[in-house]
């Protein structure tokens, strides 16, 4: 179920929902309020609409129980693929009911006429009942389910009931979606040559060995989310774009944070940012250049570009050879559901939380990320995992996803109130480091990345962040896929796109209407847009680190392996 509201183009659900929500509880997100009484009345002052509209689910119910309908699920709906569900009597009915009765729903939200905020609430009460209530996650009604149970003489009902009470022992408590054990970090994960060469309490600095007789002059420094492990840049052998840039001859260099605790719960931005700033001392330190490419993604990227305008603020902008920003958000003016859920006095509730405890848990994030894409993320799962008695299949990105992290309570309270005021849109509302921020002082080369079926970071939410940028030379790419597909993107998927062009268009729609497909990956554009940026090549270093910052580990060094 989808809907488009003239306010509110992108049904996502940014950084400030995502972190009110871990502290509160999605469930939160499903009790009654005030948009479900303006549902209620709205439906009310029509009760010919609304009677029609019953009136044709009735007689189409007739329809189906005659076993005369011709209603079909739509292309693309994999819970209904089983050839049962259409030879099948039964099944085939309490499919079609099914399917009448959300169309009727969705019919009579479109009807309400709500506002773009009651409706985006509404939408996701809405969708998570309609996706529960499937006759697919049945186990009485489900083929999948029926045959598990026969093939398996009736082990799949045990295994099943097993995984379940595992699942819901601990947090997050929905399906699992792989394995715990199903790979292993520096041997089937996150594999790429490197040494750790400055360890401080708040990070780890990785250098990846060159893979080339030739480097780049000019390095590039890549930060990941602070809610997430790095790696997902070194997911896998021929599909890390840690490896893609080594074996193209650029240096390169990735922060890896530690797992913060509650005894870290005073980290908020400047110390985030600091680390920033300690990471690009050491990158030139050990590569000899006084120029860096910075690299960020998702709440990385929020850091990143509020210390790129710190620097701009403090006459250092000449450190940057670019910036990069991944699937980033920083203007939040139409958030979709995240603006019509947030609210001060849930946030203020969510901030204290936190800070009672010390830090935000990784799993309840998890929790509500799975949430936000309910068939994907936990209706697949309940009926591979729990009617189907079978284990996940093992998917790299999924064991990342989740091999969760705790954000501390600081940074917690700095990224919700920056959130909820949209506060990067407006110059000097926010600061970094003492100093005041104001995008639009940043004016080195910029590139953003931003995926077009991204549910977390919407791509036009990244394209209007784009422009709050001062650089005169930007370069807005939107991949394929969505939030993480759009960034783990090698060469050689067919599949794969992307658009690329200036954010001269005011309207995300009106670039995306004028901007060429192309074909492939965004990466080979982006190691040219780096190369261009990145001076003359030298020899490749014999070895990593300096004296004064020796290797102290092996990639990927020991913060990551921290739960």
């Amino acid at each position: 179920m989808t809907t488009t509201t003239d306010a509110a183009d992108e049904l996502a659900a940014p950084l400030d929902l995502l972190l009110t929500s871990s502290a509160i509880g999605v469930g939160r997100r499903m009790l009654p309020n005030t948009s479900w009484t303006r549902l209620a009345l709205s439906l009310a002052e029509q009760p010919r609409t609304v009677a029609d509209r019953v009136g044709t689910l009735g007689r189409e119910l007739v329809t189906i129980a005659r076993g005369h309908s011709d209603r079909v699920p739509a292309k693309g709906d994999r819970r209904f693929d089983d050839p049962a569900w259409r030879g099948n009597p039964l099944f085939k009915r309490s499919m079609q009911a099914y399917l009448a009765a959300t169309d009727t729903v969705d019919a009579l939200f479109t009807d309400a006429h709500l506002d773009w905020r009651d409706a985006e609430w509404m939408r996701f009460v809405l969708d998570n009942v309609m996706d529960g209530v499937s006759p697919s996650n049945n186990p009485l009604l489900s083929p999948d389910a029926w045959k598990a149970l026969v093939d398996s003489g009736g082990a799949s009902a045990v295994r099943g009931l097993r995984h379940f009470l595992s699942d819901m022992a601990t947090a997050p408590r929905v399906p699992s979606m792989v394995d715990a054990d199903a790979f292993t970090l520096g041997d089937t994960v996150a594999t790429t040559p490197g040494s750790v060469v400055l360890r401080t309490e708040m990070f780890e600095l990785i250098q990846y060995a060159p893979q080339t007789e030739q480097v780049r002059t000019v390095p590039l420094l890549m930060v990941p989310p602070v809610i997430n492990k790095f790696y997902i840049m070194d997911i896998a052998p021929d599909r890390s774009m840690i490896e893609y840039f080594v074996r193209n001859g650029q240096q390169v260099f990735a922060i890896s944070w530690r797992n913060p605790t509650a005894r870290q719960r005073d980290w908020g931005f400047d110390e985030y940012g600091q680390a920033i700033v300690d990471a690009l001392d050491a990158v030139e330190r050990i590569s000899g250049s006084d120029r860096t490419h910075l690299q960020a993604s998702c709440s990385g990227g929020i850091i990143a570009a509020m210390t790129a305008a710190h620097l701009s603020a403090i006459d250092q902008a000449d450190r940057l050879a670019s910036l990069t920003l991944m699937v980033t958000v920083l203007d939040q003016s139409h958030a979709g559901f995240a603006a019509a859920a947030i609210d001060e006095e849930a946030a203020n509730i969510a901030i204290a939380l936190s800070a009672k405890k010390g830090y935000l848990d990784g799993r309840a994030l998890a929790e509500v990320f799975a949430w936000l894409r309910p068939n994907d993320l936990v209706w697949r799962y309940w009926v591979n995992n729990y009617l189907q008695g079978r284990a996940p299949a093992p998917f790299d990105v999924l064991f990342w996803n989740a091999d969760t992290t705790r954000m501390t309570a600081a940074l917690h309270r700095d990224m919700v109130l920056m959130g909820v005021h949209n506060s990067l849109t407006t110059p000097d509302q926010v600061s970094m480091l003492g100093t005041p921020v104001d995008l639009s002082q940043i004016t080195v080369d910029t590139y953003v990345v931003a995926g077009i079926a991204d549910h977390i970071s919407p791509w036009q939410a990244c394209y209007r962040s784009a422009r709050l940028l001062g650089s005169k030379d930007l370069q807005f790419v939107l991949s394929t896929s969505g939030h993480i597909a759009a960034l783990v993107n090698p060469p050689g998927n067919p599949k794969a796109s992307y658009r690329i062009g200036a954010v001269d268009e005011a309207d995300p729609g009106a670039w995306l209407d004028a901007t060429a497909k192309n074909s492939g990956s965004w990466w080979p554009n982006f190691v040219e847009w780096l190369a261009e940026r990145s001076g003359p090549e030298r020899d490749a270093p014999q070895s990593l680190g300096t004296p004064d910052l020796p290797p102290v580990d092996s990639a990927p060094g020991s913060y990551v392996l921290a739960h």
